[in-house]
């Protein structure tokens, strides 16, 4: 296979395209297949642990320390909205129309994150839509990655004027000519582990907003009066969410309520223990401010792919500095949590976790790389490089269940008498005997395997959906 020159890479996020909704007959750049395979992949990931983790545990988020299957899908996003940044503004020369572009797309993703998981959508099993702005909830998914986004994008682009000319890029060298992306990682690592460890977190209440439970109304006390807490009810990363956004606006049915302390059926979801804490009844945002700032850690690492992508022509050269930095940051999260020095937890957003999902996520590319870019076996993941092409539409239909909400507006006599129930009963969960084995293969066979044939249909169409 020919080499692949940064010059000739224009390959982009859908986060990262030009802006519009729909467009017919897009330029056709050379693209990084590997980015393309590495996005379906973590959409596909992001379906199977939504829709059939309540079933398998193992795969769904944990409870809080801990790294399962799911809890590798944000940081994996980040890491690929990262690698997008420098080989989508390599593009833009002009200082004003770039930073223009990245204003609007932040603002999109913004808005389609409110839209989506603000609590206006309430698909895919209640046909109401609409939100009370008393409990509406600003952060998200699309939210996280729109800060990330527009940090890291806007140090790129004024940082490019600065760049050491003189320099020729090498494996050291790489880390010279961006050092600005980095001062800012370092900046942002600093204001974390400050506030992290050293903020006052006191005690704290709130009122239990739920017609369906039995404890509505009633006002809860929640004891902390501690600093430099990691537990569930007395972290800084709570303590700021409540404080800014208020706690009715905060996520209802955190991670934490699967926890041991709360539950007889952990990690399942089940009935409160009757001497369960109060802080179990709580909500927790798990896309918040200071876990969002953490995060941009991981579109750093991903915006150092990008740049080593870019100016490092040669494969061999490209993998060495991928597989190292790789492999160093997976051990170097994997030693913090099980020296116990700082624990795996998505929902803080801790550096342990960052730098195991970041090294995961740089080796899973890699891997990609040489298939699909090297060995030219791009065709075995032909359904990850449909959705990673449209994964906008895959992430909307299916992962935020709008489509499956749609069909299941089509009822016949009762709203549980739909297609969608139908299909899941009938097809899989009654042949298999077993609702567990059943709801697993509905979600990869009529729901990812379905959205990338129809992403792979677009795509002989030439229509994406591009932010």
């Amino acid at each position: 296979m020919a080499e692949i020159k940064a010059g000739a890479i224009l390959s982009e996020s859908d986060f990262h395209s030009e802006p519009g909704v729909f467009h017919q007959n897009p330029p056709k750049p050379k693209r990084v297949v590997s980015l393309d395979i590495f996005r379906g992949l973590t959409v596909a990931l992001m379906i199977l642990v939504d829709d059939a983790g309540g079933q398998w545990p193992v795969i769904g988020h944990a409870p809080w320390n801990g790294c399962n299957l799911a809890d590798f899908v944000m940081p994996f996003f980040l890491f690929i909205v990262g690698m997008a940044i420098p080989l989508a503004l390599k593009r833009i020369p002009k200082r004003l129309l770039a930073v223009r572009k990245v204003l609007l797309r932040t603002l999109k993703l913004l808005f389609w994150g409110l839209l989506l998981q603000g609590g206006y959508s309430h698909a895919p099993d209640n046909l109401t839509y609409g939100v009370d702005m008393r409990h509406i909830r600003w952060c998200g998914i699309l939210q996280r990655i729109a800060l990330a986004y527009l940090i890291e994008s806007l140090v790129e682009i004024f940082s490019r004027r600065a760049l050491a000319k003189d320099l020729a890029p090498t494996h050291i060298s790489i880390f010279q000519i961006y050092y600005w992306h980095w001062l800012v990682g370092a900046c942002v690592l600093i204001v974390y582990m400050a506030l992290l460890y050293g903020l006052y977190v006191p005690d704290w209440k709130f009122t239990v907003h739920n017609p369906d439970s039995i404890n509505n109304g009633k006002t809860f006390l929640v004891a902390c009066g501690v600093r430099g807490k990691l537990d569930p009810p007395c972290n800084a990363v709570g303590y700021i969410d409540r404080e800014v956004l208020g706690i009715n606006h905060m996520y209802k049915s955190p991670a934490w309520r699967r926890s041991e302390a709360c539950t007889e059926n952990s990690p399942h979801e089940g009935p409160f223990k009757a001497n369960a804490p109060s802080w179990c009844y709580a909500p927790f945002e798990p896309e918040g401010i200071l876990s969002s700032v953490s995060a941009i850690l991981s579109t750093i690492i991903g915006v150092h792919f990008g740049h080593v992508l870019i100016h490092l022509q040669d494969h061999s050269s490209r993998l060495k500095q991928w597989l190292l930095m790789g492999f160093a940051l997976l051990m170097l999260g994997i030693v913090l949590h099980f020296t116990h020095a700082i624990p795996l937890n998505k929902q803080l957003y801790t550096l342990s976790y960052v730098c195991l999902t970041s090294g995961t996520a740089g080796l899973i590319f890699s891997a990609f790389y040489i298939m699909a870019d090297i060995w030219g076996l791009k065709y075995l993941f032909l359904p990850f490089k449909w959705i990673g092409m449209n994964a906008m539409v895959v992430y909307v239909m299916a992962a935020e269940g709008i489509f499956a909400g749609f069909i299941n507006g089509w009822y016949y006599n009762d709203p549980h008498n739909t297609l969608v129930y139908w299909i899941q009963k009938h097809i899989f969960v009654n042949v298999w005997h077993s609702t567990k084995v059943g709801i697993l293969l509905y979600v990869i066979f009529a729901e990812i395997l379905f959205w990338a044939i129809v992403a792979g249909i677009l795509h002989r169409l030439a229509i994406y959906w591009k932010l």
